[in-house]
Formats: structure tokens, sequence, C-alpha cells
């Protein structure tokens, strides 16, 4: 065997472990059914229900296609290599494409949390540091929203509440998308930044923190549709502030539902109708009621959005540092770079598959 027909066995070898991990029977056949419910006639008469349908099904359609392809790339690849001599410059190019994409592959292999493959509703919350807080915590949504960019993700902006000088009090989004909650729940925690603030005159290095928060979005647990009470929902509208259409400041379009049991409080803003808010709240709010049920029932709610720690010193998870030097590193998985800008603009995927390595190794 020539060293670079050893190469391609190896590589080989890796492939076959990483596709042993993924069920292909169960992706077939639950891409099967779903082509069943998309073929019945009354399959758009619910247009939410059909839309998640059919996205749940073009996503898995994808990764059995990509997992193929790759099978068949690397079949032919090795053909040619029993044929090849030892210096042939076009397979040692192709042997590093292959390898790069294999990589890829592997990740996926790490997403085997029982919501990686939802969509997530993240939240953001300024915490200590004043007017640099709120202008943190907007930074980290954008980050996000660069991130969802990358992959390609739907999002929608659900709540903004602005600060008085500059940035966000608090903001929550939805983003749906392949393995979206999987990718994200990594970013679940308190996020420390230190920078010259650009809102001291006196130009001196500020510490301010922010926090995210990420769940996944689910509309049934066990098998079961989960129904809320009407009589347990307290509904308040008001008028809503920031962007949302040309009548947002002058209609009470925006909607605050109370689950009076839980005390849990949902917003919707960013809709044009009170009646859209009211449908986006509730689908925010079922998502974290289910939560509560799984945490009493399964008692892993913190395994899901991460334990909930105050905004302040000694709680982050991640830090930022633009001054004196640059840098990023997560503090649970000791994963770090220097490319500050790449990071807060969407360059997450590295941070992702460190914290799921992590998870993996228990």
């Amino acid at each position: 065997m020539t060293p670079v027909q050893k190469q391609f066995a190896d590589l080989r070898a890796r492939f076959e472990n990483a596709r042993s991990v993924l069920d292909f029977d169960a992706l077939k056949t639950a891409v099967a059914e779903g082509d069943a419910i998309m073929s019945s006639p009354d399959f758009w008469k619910d247009q939410e229900t059909a839309r998640r349908v059919s996205q749940e099904v073009a996503q898995k359609k994808d990764v059995l296609d990509r997992w193929n392809t790759f099978a068949d790339d690397l079949e032919l690849t090795e053909e040619l290599a029993k044929e090849a001599g030892e210096e042939d410059a076009s397979l040692v190019q192709t042997f590093s494409d292959l390898e790069a994409r294999l990589k890829l592959l592997e990740v996926e292999t790490l997403f085997t949390g029982e919501y990686d493959d939802h969509g997530a509703i993240v939240s953001f919350h300024a915490g200590a540091g004043g007017t640099d807080a709120s202008d943190w915590a907007q930074m980290l949504m954008r980050m996000i929203l660069k991130y969802a960019e990358r992959k390609n993700w739907d999002v929608e902006i659900l709540e903004q509440s602005l600060a008085e000088e500059a940035g966000l009090k608090s903001a929550t989004i939805s983003v749906r998308g392949h393995l979206a909650y999987g990718f994200l729940k990594g970013e679940s925690g308190v996020h420390r930044l230190v920078r010259i603030s650009p809102f001291d005159a006196e130009k001196m290095r500020h510490t301010s923190f922010a926090q995210i928060e990420v769940i996944p979005e689910i509309d049934e647990v066990e098998g079961k549709n989960f129904e809320i009470d009407p009589k347990d929902l307290r509904i308040d509208t008001y008028m809503a502030g920031g962007h949302g259409g040309q009548s947002v400041n002058t209609t009470y379009s925006a909607v605050r539902i109370t689950h009076i049991p839980t005390q849990t409080v949902v917003t919707c803003q960013n809709e044009r109708s009170q009646q859209q808010n009211r449908e986006v709240a509730m689908r925010v709010l079922k998502s974290r009621l289910l939560l509560q049920l799984i945490e009493e029932r399964k008692e892993k709610i913190d395994d899901l959005k991460g334990a909930h720690k105050s905004a302040e010193w000694g709680s982050q998870i991640r830090s930022y540092v633009i001054h004196p030097y640059k840098m990023v590193k997560d503090h649970r998985t000791d994963y770090e770079t220097q490319d500050v800008d790449a990071v807060l603009g969407g360059d997450l995927d590295a941070f992702a598959e460190a914290y799921l390595r992590m998870k993996a190794r228990g």
C-alpha cells in the first residue's frame, strides 16, 4: 500500500466510524413519513405546521444527501488512488478537500441532544456595567444574527426593549434552521466584555456583562400535544416601540402574556398586528412551559438552557477582551482566539464544536 493509499484508507476508517454514529435507517424512515404527510391534500390547511414539517423533512434530506455524496466521492477517489503514483499532486489536493468535508460531517455526529435539531429561542439581557452593558447586549445580538446568516437560518425578532442611552435592555429572537439549537446552546450564559468604553469621556477601560439564554423551540412533549388553559392567561396590550411597521407607535399592537400559575411572562412587539404578536408570544410561552414540564419530569433543565447566573463578576462563561490586548476565551472549554472581530462578526463554529466535544466527553 502506497502512502497515498494509506491516507485514503485512514480517511475511509474515519468516515465509517462517523457514519456508524448516525442512524441512517431512522433518517430514511423520517423522510418517507414526512413525504407521506406532505402529499396529503389537507397538508397546507395549517400553514404553520406545514411549514415546520416541510422544513424538517428538507433538513433530513440534506443530511442524507451530504453523507451519500461524500461516500460516492470517497469511493471514486479511492479507485483513482489505486492506479495513481505516489506523487500525484491532484490526489493530494483531493485528499485535503475530502478531509475538510469529513471534519464537518464528524461534527454533526456530536449533536446527540434530544432537541439539537429544533429551532432556538434566544434572549439577550444587559447585566452589570451600565450603558456599556446595554451596548454589549446589542453587540451579542448582532453576533448571533451574523452567525445565523452564515448558517442560512431563518431569524425572527420577537421583542426588543431599547436602553435609554444606547443598546438594549433585553431582546428575544427565534432562530430556525438545521441544528439551530444544537449549535447555539453553548452560547447560553454570561458573556464578559473588556474594552475602552466609547461612553466614557476619559477613555477608561470598562468591564461589562450581558447574558444570553438559549432554549429549544418545542411544540410537544412525549409525543403528545401540549395545551394551555386560556383561564390561566393574563393578556395585556400596549404601544410597541422600535421597528415594526408604519403604525408601530400609534396602535396597541404589542402583547404581554402572563401564565398566572407559573408567573411566566412573554412579550412580543415586532409584528404589525396585535393578533400576530399574540400568536408569536403564545409560541414562545408554550416552549417555556414545556421546558418547565420537562424539568419537573426529568430534572435536566440546566442541560438545556444552562443554570441561571447573574450577569456580573465571577459568573461569565466567556470573556471578550479588546483592550489592552485582543482575545476571546471560553472558560468552560479553554478554547480561545485572538481574532475578536471575526467572533463578533459571527464566526462561532469553533466555539460550538469545542463545547459539543466537551459535552461528548462528559
